[in-house]
């Protein structure tokens, strides 16, 4: 049945597991998961980020461990292939180094740049590229306190303060490209760009900078399945299309974890949503003022 609110919901009969999908307001989701586990929630799917501050996903997690309730969190990119291709690829190439490429099909304009910067307030590295973090969290070691560098790429990134429809003023990055190296010796680049087109990709460079190999998303297997999605969802955001069959395969795992209690593959945890986060909340203010410092002497 559908029900307005979680409170509505009946209890959990006997011998039932009960698993919640939380994608709503990123603002919302602290209350959201309290009221999921007060329903009896055994297993919470929690979609990126999770909350708007690492703090509150910190008090998230206690609560859920209080209850002995697992979180999975819904960064499809985790599962997506090529990523797995790309990891694989530079793992069986010596002095190869991985770069991340996401991006989404905003019209480069005040409009609708302002738009997204709006809806998505908490900010380019605490939204579209903590997908990519989260990467970085989970197979690269990178945590706040194990990085011994960030090399911002000013050429590329760009920041931007722009109205959104409410008239008020919002500042975050339209585009950013970076390298983060580790104390561990690891090193891994990420490039975000809102306007860079419907293809995302991971790139493998070797030990001079040559690309010695590329997938995309999606892909030709892809590009099948998007045209049929196309048709049947017309108007919606041309991401979404693509990355449909990563989304299942996370969904598949968190429902057969919830059934079975085995564990879910590849599928990132509430510690590597509060890695990532950490990250984005470390790296905001660092490429801020490297790019403000840019335009400054300009």
């Amino acid at each position: 049945g559908f029900y307005k609110s979680l409170a509505d919901v009946p209890p959990v009969a006997d011998g039932v597991k009960r698993l919640a999908l939380i994608s709503g307001r990123t603002m919302d989701n602290p209350r959201l998961l309290g009221e999921s586990i007060a329903a009896g929630c055994t297993v919470i799917y929690l979609e990126k980020p999770g909350a708007p501050t690492v703090k509150e996903l910190e008090v998230m997690k206690k609560e859920a461990a209080d209850a002995n309730v697992k979180i999975c969190m819904g960064y499809n990119k985790n599962v997506c292939k090529y990523v797995r291709n790309a990891r694989e690829f530079a793992a069986a190439n010596k002095g190869s180094h991985v770069t991340f490429v996401s991006n989404n099909t905003y019209e480069n304009n005040a409009g609708s740049l302002g738009e997204c910067f709006e809806r998505n307030a908490e900010g380019m590295l605490k939204n579209m590229a903590i997908h990519e973090l989260a990467l970085l969290a989970s197979f690269y070691d990178v945590t706040v306190d194990n990085i011994e560098s960030v090399i911002v790429d000013k050429d590329f990134s760009s920041m931007q303060t722009l109205p959104g429809p409410s008239g008020k003023e919002f500042t975050d990055f339209d585009k950013v490209k970076f390298t983060i190296k580790t104390k561990t010796g690891k090193a891994v680049s990420v490039q975000a760009d809102r306007c860079g087109g419907d293809t995302s990709f991971a790139m493998v460079s070797d030990a001079d900078g040559n690309e010695t190999f590329r997938h995309s998303m999606p892909d030709d297997e892809d590009e099948a399945n998007v045209s049929v999605l196309e048709a049947k969802y017309p108007g919606a955001m041309p991401y979404f299309f693509s990355q449909d069959p990563d989304y299942i395969t996370v969904k598949e795992r968190v429902a057969n974890m919830c059934v079975t209690g085995e564990e879910a593959k590849d599928i990132a945890t509430i510690d590597i949503a509060i890695a990532a986060l950490s990250v984005g909340e470390y790296l905001t203010p660092l490429m801020q003022k490297e790019l403000s410092n840019t335009v400054a002497s300009q």
